[in-house]
């Protein structure tokens, strides 16, 4: 399987957590020819997508670099976008330059799919899995919708990752429009606010799903000192068990995701409510590896090889 990754650049990477390396590292392990670029190295030529590509192997800890050619996204079997957000329209671009591979050419996760179910608002089209949310850029009607909460609300930009952005605050605090306003940019961009889920407090179940089915969870257990439940800004992982209740969520969301062409799909679940989809470049497999003695990396591709036949 000849494999391009469409990604941040490497040097970039933190190999000790980044899934994106375990995958190029299997495709590997594996004796696939594996080539990476950046978005920005996506171009067209008449009706043909091509992009400026590296060919890379892994060795432990590090990267071996081969040459740098121009290649037809058609000279792959599959293609990877694993670019990190901001789900900008440079983003949005590179998407439209993916779907210029030709039919042999499998893209994941389906650059369409990229495009139209946002990791924030995806998660609302299953009405029931979501705690209560309101996306607006109006900072009346989330100061309205604050208040009608019974606890606290949480602000949050719908193009992020990482946990940035991320405030947690409560009607009636004097700092909250000043929040609002920084958070859209006095009214210009829409954000979402969303019930506060005190079960953050035991954990944020990150649940990873390979073709529609659960294959592993992780738990991020926030710090004393920060609120969010994301491993760079100090939350602790710990095995994630996939209680009954997660499982429902996941059957759920499955037949969507394959319906939709998204491969692997990483889930966040707060006290039994699915938070977000997240279809860009989920994250995980590190963590679950070591917790729970699994290679989702290989699931993966198991997956994708099947998808290719």
């Amino acid at each position: 399987m000849r494999t391009l990754f469409v990604m941040d650049p490497l040097d970039r990477l933190n190999l000790a957590g980044d899934s994106t390396y375990m995958l190029m590292r299997e495709a590997t392990q594996r004796g696939w020819p594996t080539w990476w670029c950046t978005p920005d190295d996506l171009y067209a030529r008449d009706q043909e997508g091509w992009a400026r590509a590296q060919q890379v192997r892994t060795v432990p800890g590090a990267f071996e670099r081969g040459e740098t050619t121009d290649r037809r996204l058609g000279d792959f079997d599959a293609v990877w976008m694993r670019k990190d957000p901001p789900f900008d329209m440079a983003y949005i671009f590179a998407t439209y330059l993916l779907e210029m591979a030709p039919p042999h050419t499998r893209v994941w996760n389906r650059p369409a799919s990229l495009r139209s179910h946002n990791e924030k608002l995806f998660a609302l089209s299953f009405p029931g899995l979501c705690p209560e949310t309101l996306v607006s850029r109006s900072s009346a009607r989330i100061q309205a919708f604050a208040a009608e909460l019974p606890d606290r609300v949480v602000l949050k930009p719908w193009d992020g990752n990482g946990g940035r952005g991320v405030l947690v605050t409560r009607a009636g605090d004097p700092n909250l429009p000043a929040m609002i306003e920084l958070l859209t940019g006095e009214g210009r961009h829409a954000i979402l606010a969303q019930r506060y889920l005190p079960e953050i407090k035991q954990g944020d179940k990150r649940i990873l799903l390979v073709d529609g089915e659960p294959v592993g969870a992780l738990l991020r257990v926030p710090g004393e000192a920060d609120h969010r439940g994301n491993l760079h800004v100090g939350a602790q992982a710990r095995p994630g068990e996939l209680t009954a209740g997660d499982l429902a969520i996941c059957a759920r969301i499955g037949p969507s995701l394959r319906e939709k062409g998204l491969l692997f799909v990483g889930i966040d679940v707060i006290g039994g409510h699915c938070t977000e989809i997240n279809v860009t470049s989920p994250t995980g497999i590190q963590e679950i590896n070591r917790l729970g003695g699994t290679r989702i990396e290989a699931l993966v591709l198991d997956a994708m090889e099947r998808a290719a036949r």
